[in-house]
């Protein structure tokens, strides 16, 4: 339990670009019709957050503000036309909440939700004791999930696990297909896992030997350092290691989930014929690419902002059967090293995905 003895929520606070997040002392709020007040266990630190911080990425909620989108906890309070049976349940926040009820919602696009809230960038985030947030695609964890997780492990379902794994979903990806994951940091190596798990031929490409090593645990066939390489011996070495695997050399799957520019190139100079390319990471940068590719090769490329929260239940799903596991690739630290955390994140010294963990 995180509750103060005062009443009293901790937070830890965004006030400016750069600047250190400062301890605030919130005072409770009650969850508005169609909301649910959550009592975090523990809020992934996700790039974007570090973009927020120190990249120039705007929120599109004033400052300050807590951040945090990665969020798992249990529900401790529900506003009027919510079910009350929530109250006391584990659950995932999907990183993005749609209305569930305008055109787009109804239709099937509830990615692009216009009315949708993403904790910790339009309203109050995870970094913090408590959190306030709609209640409609709140996701209840099963039990084999909790059987093999702790509820804090869980937070980065939310994004770092859910988001490639609506990536693959997309692609339709299947067994005996090549998958190309571009950038094993906190999203990839989950991509890694989740193509592997669709029993595709996967190479890992990246350009840090610890995390390459990481994504051979993590279920890769093969793996290639790209750091200093040229784009054409890239593509060289790609196509030598697929054949190795008895990986098909066309129709390739390739998702870049380095979030930087040169993950980008690099992922976009693999289209070949038949191939898609799915953008999972994000980057302020530009990249300066020939679209006259997506015509010689017949090929395809897409993103997608966050997973769709309907698909949060097959996932935990995925987990509860062992099919993905998180433990391995995620590291608990308490919500007060916040300021310690994000510096590390910023210099690039992490090589696992941090969990702040209130209390």
């Amino acid at each position: 339990m995180t509750t103060r003895r005062d009443g009293m929520w901790d937070a830890w606070m965004m006030t400016a670009p750069g600047a250190p997040f400062e301890h605030r002392s919130l005072v409770p709020r009650p969850p508005a019709a169609g909301e649910a007040t959550i009592e975090v266990s523990g809020c992934g630190v996700c790039h974007t957050d570090v973009s927020f911080l120190h990249h120039g990425v705007k929120t599109r909620g004033a400052l300050p503000l807590v951040l945090g989108h990665e969020i798992s906890g249990v529900v401790r309070e529900v506003g009027e036309g919510v079910d009350a049976s929530l109250i006391g349940r584990a659950v995932v926040v999907p990183a993005v909440l749609p209305c569930g009820e305008c055109d787009l919602c109804r239709s099937g696009h509830r990615t692009i939700c216009r009315r949708q809230v993403m904790p910790g960038n339009d309203g109050n985030g995870g970094f913090a004791s408590h959190v306030v947030v709609p209640a409609r695609f709140l996701c209840p964890v099963p039990a084999a999930a909790l059987a093999t997780h702790d509820l804090w492990e869980l937070s980065v379902v939310s994004d770092a696990v859910a988001t490639p794994f609506e990536a693959v979903k997309r692609s339709g990806l299947a067994s005996g297909e090549t998958a190309l994951i571009v950038g094993i940091g906190g999203i990839g190596v989950y991509g890694v896992q989740i193509a592997a798990a669709t029993g595709a031929k996967v190479i890992a490409l990246d350009v840090d030997d610890r995390k390459l090593a990481q994504a051979r645990e993590a279920g890769a066939g093969a793996v290639l350092n790209v750091r200093d390489m040229a784009t054409k011996d890239v593509r060289k070495q790609v196509r030598s290691l697929a054949e190795a695997l008895g990986a098909p050399a066309h129709l390739w799957k390739i998702f870049e989930m380095s979030g930087t520019r040169a993950g980008q190139e690099t992922a976009y100079s693999l289209l070949g014929f038949g191939a898609s390319l799915a953008v999972v990471g994000f980057t302020m940068d530009r990249v300066e690419v020939s679209l006259s590719n997506l015509m010689a090769y017949d090929a395809t490329v897409r993103g997608n902002w966050g997973a769709d929260p309907l698909i949060y239940p097959e996932l935990l799903q995925w987990i509860g059967e062992g099919r993905v596991t998180v433990k391995p690739y995620i590291e608990r630290h308490p919500l007060d090293r916040i300021n310690e955390v994000f510096d590390d994140a910023h210099h690039g010294r992490l090589t696992k995905r941090v969990v702040l963990v209130p209390g």
